[in-house]
């Protein structure tokens, strides 16, 4: 059974890379991969930052190849879905990082769930989120 469309977080990313089963396992069963824009940004600094870089960008290439990943990149409509899920946030006094704004905006404005180990993706209305198998299955 396939999952629903995922949005991968980084630090979900950085799971399956480490070989995480569960991890795995998500991205296997799901129908199509989304990968932000913002994401490819934290990964490519991340790799800039350590001393495997061109191993990880050649590593991140062949993922990216796969035709069940989509890079989504942010534009107009993505700021509209960021300008609401920011005002919602600041109303409940629940701010998040600002790039995870971004990938939150991403999800809700191409209907994916996101695939992410930061519980404060959850303070999102109408985010699906989740890091465990079940929280994905339709």
């Amino acid at each position: 059974m396939a999952l629903k469309n995922i949005l991968l977080d980084t630090n979900a990313y950085s799971a399956f890379k480490r070989g995480d089963r569960a991890s795995i396992e998500i991205l296997r069963r799901a129908e199509t991969i989304g990968v932000s824009s913002v994401v490819l940004g934290e990964l490519l600094s991340g790799f800039a930052a350590g001393v495997r870089e061109a191993d990880n960008r050649r590593q991140l290439n062949a993922f990216l190849e796969s035709p069940r990943v989509t890079v989504l990149p942010v534009n107009e409509g993505t700021a509209d879905f960021y300008a609401r899920v920011y005002h919602a946030l600041k109303r409940k006094g629940k701010p998040i990082p600002v790039n995870d704004l971004w990938i939150a905006a991403t999800a809700l404005q191409h209907g994916f769930a996101v695939f992410t180990y930061d519980q404060h993706f959850r303070e999102v209305e109408g985010l699906i989120v989740g890091c465990s198998m079940a929280e994905f299955l339709p």
